[in-house]
């Protein structure tokens, strides 16, 4: 089952459209129904009133001659222009003349009482608001005159009579009114119907709609996941390898200087080989999207005081690594991003600042955990684009802002040239699984 049909629900796609044609076959033989019994009450009446002429009546003659006239008013006015009947007053016109007929007819010769309660039936279809009513008490009127035989005669002739008028006005208005309550709930379900059909319409479109709409979101999370994934990898490049390759580049400077001292020279070899192999390794699991090794076996505060020893051992820069408050695991995309931050700030310090002491403090508080790294180096002009660290193209300072603010944190900078620098990261805490 489509969407579309969905949509449309069990009532309309059932058996509603079944009932709507039997319905409208059964109204249109009634229709029909109607236009043929005029001509049968006449018939009727005609043919009684010549076989059993009632006492008093007119002449057969006359009487055949009024009821043709009265067939052929009819059929001009109601048979054959049945586009007629929507002209109220041209239709009012016509039922005076109907009433005029079947007065002399019922005059005539009561059997054509079977004529006039035609009356009933045309004041219900023909007339509107008020003139129902009154069409209906003229034809009762009639039909009593001829149930009774003719006009009053006498006083117990007319209390007969009455009686006789008051009950089919009784009989034909509850008819009626039964007719019209049908004819208005009739009008009711056609235009809910119609509502409904209207409204299933709408909301098939909004279905096909939505569908479009989704392969459209489907599209943009699909672009927006790659255009992540890229500026994730990139991002993961520059804080391993170009960290990682600036580190070696900078140990095999060094080797180069103190070639005639194999001590030296060993040693900044070898941290060269021990920075190749992190960086390698750190490369790996970020292609993979794991965590950096550091936190897999130790907890942040461990793992920034390794940092700092590490740093510290390659750069012969002290390295002080403090931390406040009570620490506790948190998410661990935060501290990924605190230890990101953490090697960038520090890489900074060793290729720009000049630093003699550095200084990493890690405080974790009720709602925001915050890291701060301070040194006592050459500086930078904040407000100078050109002299900020990062001026060489590399990510630095940016990739570092861009990481926390990821994470719904803030990166702050403050510098001076001459006094130092001091870079601030402030994160929520938001809470990890706890071992």
């Amino acid at each position: 089952m489509t969407s579309c049909e969905r949509a449309r629900g069990p009532g309309l796609a059932g058996d509603g459209t079944g009932d709507d044609d039997r319905l409208a076959d059964w109204r249109a033989r009634e229709a029909r129904l109607h236009l043929v019994l005029p001509y049968c009450g006449l018939l009727v009446g005609s043919l009684l009133a010549t076989f059993a002429p009632a006492p008093g009546g007119l002449p057969l003659a006359p009487t055949l001659v009024v009821a043709g006239a009265a067939a052929a008013w009819i059929a001009w006015f109601h048979t054959l222009h049945p586009q007629w009947r929507e002209r109220r007053r041209l239709m009012a016109g016509y039922y005076v003349g109907l009433l005029a007929f079947a007065a002399v007819l019922v005059c005539a010769s009561p059997w054509y009482g079977f004529f006039a309660w035609i009356g009933f039936l045309h004041a219900f279809a023909l007339l509107s608001g008020g003139w129902r009513f009154v069409g209906m008490g003229c034809t009762a009127v009639l039909v009593a005159t001829a149930q009774g035989g003719g006009l009053p005669r006498s006083w117990s002739h007319f209390t007969l009579w009455l009686v006789l008028v008051l009950f089919n006005l009784v009989v034909a208005g509850a008819v009626s009114w039964l007719s019209y309550v049908g004819e208005r709930e009739e009008a009711k379900r056609k235009r809910l119907v119609a509502e409904l059909a209207a409204a299933n319409q709408q909301l098939a479109e909004t279905v096909r709609e939505n569908e479009g709409l989704h392969a459209q979101l489907i599209t943009q999370a699909r672009e927006a996941g790659v255009l992540d994934e890229r500026q994730r990898m990139a991002q993961e490049i520059h804080d391993t390898l170009a960290q990682g390759l600036t580190g070696i580049i900078t140990q095999l400077e060094a080797a180069e200087q103190t070639r005639d001292r194999s001590a030296d020279w060993r040693r900044h070899v070898d941290n060269a080989l021990a920075l190749a192999r992190e960086s390698l390794t750190e490369a790996r699991r970020s292609v993979r999207a794991l965590r950096p090794e550091p936190l897999e076996t130790a907890r942040l505060p461990d793992a920034l005081s390794e940092l700092g020893e590490r740093w510290s051992a390659l750069h012969g820069v002290t390295a002080n690594v403090n931390t406040t408050g009570t620490p506790r695991p948190l998410h661990p995309e935060i501290e990924v991003t605190l230890l990101r931050a953490a090697q960038e700030a520090l890489s900074n310090v060793a290729r720009h600042a000049a630093a003699s002491r550095v200084g990493l403090t890690l405080s974790y508080m009720s709602d925001i955990v915050t890291l701060d790294v301070r040194d006592d180096g050459s500086g930078f002009d904040v407000t100078d684009r050109s002299a900020t660290p990062d001026q060489d193209g590399s990510y630095g300072l940016t990739a570092m802002r861009q990481r926390v603010t990821r994470v719904g944190g803030q990166l702050a900078v403050e510098s001076e040239p001459g006094a130092g620098t001091a870079v601030s990261a402030s994160v929520p805490a938001l809470p990890g699984a706890t071992a």
